[in-house]
């Protein structure tokens, strides 16, 4: 597996990392806060923001960012020691937000009615470039080209999946959270697919599986989902 893919797969277990960006309050300095998030299927992250916010009136004046994703759960020990990713990038404010607005809810349910009813706005941070931290002096610059995923048609696909899953194969959704450490799971849910893989939410867990290698559209995530069930059931 490539570094790149590493970093992406990386992004795509994370639902939250450290926005960055050039304060308007206080000119010249940057400004960081922490925000949730959703890769898209693109691998851009998209953000939820209200128009109040300080990084909306930042993003006013200049859409260079960076989003850091660190390991946040790991409290003790050499934080410099632990994976991190800072994506550098351009944010732009999505003008036609209905395609990725159910996808955003699914994984962030309370949102639903922030963008028509608060005053809330989605921007997609486009990736110029990344630097992963794989461990101490383990540091790599890695090109959009290397991040970005390869052709897909999961968006389009996206949808379908999820009610096929949802619906006809909720035992085979537990044989897979099993799998993953799980055994005593009563439902789950399969809330996003992307070519790198899928979430399911498990008592308002998320369980993340990666797929060994990307897969470019239904036909294949039905052959790697059949080929992971017989996997889940053997083991």
């Amino acid at each position: 597996m490539s570094l790149a893919r590493d970093a992406r797969l990386w992004l795509r277990a994370y639902r939250h990392g450290l926005l960055s960006t050039h304060s308007r309050a206080v000119e010249g300095y940057p400004f960081g806060s922490v925000v949730p998030y959703v890769l898209d299927h693109d691998a851009c992250p998209v953000l939820l923001i209200s128009r109040l916010a300080e990084h909306t009136k930042n993003l006013a004046g200049d859409a260079r960012v960076s989003l850091l994703i660190n390991e946040v759960d790991k409290i003790d020990g050499d934080v410099q020691a632990q994976a991190r990713v800072t994506l550098i990038g351009q944010a732009q404010r999505i003008e036609n937000a209905e395609t990725i607005e159910p996808r955003y809810e699914r994984y962030f349910p309370a949102t639903r009615g922030y963008r028509t009813q608060l005053d809330f706005e989605f921007w997609r941070i486009i990736p110029v470039t990344l630097r992963a931290i794989a461990g101490f002096a383990k540091v790599h610059w890695l090109s959009r080209e290397a991040y970005t995923p390869p052709p897909n048609t999961l968006a389009d696909d996206e949808p379908g999946i999820l009610a096929h899953m949802n619906a006809d194969h909720a035992h085979t959704l537990l044989d897979f959270c099993r799998m993953q450490g799980f055994p005593n799971v009563a439902a789950a849910t399969m809330i996003g697919i992307d070519c790198d893989g899928f979430d399911l939410i498990v008592d308002g867990k998320t369980i993340r599986l990666d797929f060994e290698e990307p897969v470019p559209d239904a036909s294949a995530v039905r052959a790697t989902l059949i080929a992971l069930a017989q996997k889940a059931r053997a083991t």
